[in-house]
């Protein structure tokens, strides 16, 4: 037997349970995987509330690094062994043991550990398709930023310094300002002091930016339209205040004939060939010191509900590793 964390049903943090699971041997297709390391991400938290349904009773996570102890029939890519990671496919990374389809997994490159693996390979492949697909930066643009403290944020500045970007990031201490700039942001605004918008114009010379990364939903959604210039792109890919509410499109028209999306990690790996492309464009800036991996918390796995009090009580700063 080995251990999990399950959800029995959504709710609060307090809704993770430490049990006893069994495990059996992989099927077709399938690896059995040994976590050394699991990362924790804001996606965990909607799926454990409820905002993103997902079946319960059931496993929770979905990024971990580890070894492969067994493989099942018609796999020969991989072996027992082989170091691994993910950061997608079904819930259940908040596990000691799991078995799961081998269609997520990268291989980890000797120069990359298992830990900084978990920590980063989903914040940081979300950083990759955010900038270099959803809206491909280019050097001497000034980009908004929100969230600039947090897990994906710290990797953008760095990635978005190393590309020759000017980044304008939000957060929401002076703690998490010098965070921040330590890892490449230009110029932080304390979101609860600050006008948002008057200051992105004020830097911008009143121009406003040509892209806006927003996580956080439901508060900034307003301010971030008035930060874009015309034609500019509205970039949703996250809700930690809560989800936007019900949007009138005649706004974007007025706003300057403004584009929004809300991207998906998912959508942008559901192809081999580009979740591969994707993890090897973000080993290639650890492996040249463009993006350091900083894990700034370490939880037990089996005190994840303290992890998510953390998470959601804005007590943590970047990325915040799980340990079996």
């Amino acid at each position: 037997m080995t251990k999990a964390i399950i959800l029995e049903k959504t709710g609060g943090p307090e809704a993770l349970q430490w049990k006893e699971v069994q495990v059996g041997d992989p099927g077709e297709g399938q690896v059995r995987i040994r976590h050394t390391a699991i990362g924790l991400n804001y996606i965990d938290v909607y799926m454990r509330s409820g905002l993103y349904p997902i079946p319960v009773p059931g496993g929770l996570g979905l990024e971990a690094a580890g070894v492969i102890e067994a493989v099942g029939p018609g796999i020969s890519h991989i072996k027992a062994g082989d170091r691994v990671a993910y950061a997608g496919g079904p819930p259940g990374a908040y596990s000691e043991t799991r078995v799961m389809p081998t269609a997520p997994l990268v291989k980890l490159p000797d120069n990359v550990s298992d830990q900084h693996a978990a920590a980063l390979l989903l914040k940081g492949m979300t950083v990759q398709f955010l900038i270099r697909r959803t809206y491909k930066v280019k050097a001497g643009e000034t980009v908004l930023l929100h969230a600039a403290a947090g897990g994906v944020g710290l990797i953008a500045c760095q990635w978005l310094k190393a590309l020759g970007v000017t980044v304008i990031g939000t957060v929401s201490s002076e703690e998490k300002a010098a965070l921040a700039k330590a890892n490449g942001c230009t110029h932080t605004i304390l979101y609860n002091k600050e006008n948002l918008v008057e200051r992105v114009r004020e830097l911008t010379n009143g121009a406003g930016v040509p892209v806006v990364y927003d996580s956080v939903g439901k508060v900034t959604w307003e301010d971030s339209l008035s930060c874009l210039q015309p034609l500019g792109l509205m970039v949703s890919f996250g809700n930690t205040s809560g989800p936007v509410a019900p949007v009138n499109i005649g706004q974007l028209a007025a706003k300057g004939s403004l584009f929004v999306t809300r991207p998906a990690l998912a959508t942008y790996t559901a192809k081999p060939a580009d979740l591969q492309a994707t993890a090897a464009d973000l080993f290639d800036v650890l492996a040249h010191g463009k993006v350091k991996a900083e894990i700034a918390q370490t939880f037990s796995l089996q005190d994840a509900a303290d992890a998510h009090r953390a998470l959601e009580g804005s007590k943590t700063v970047g990325s915040t590793v799980l340990i079996p």
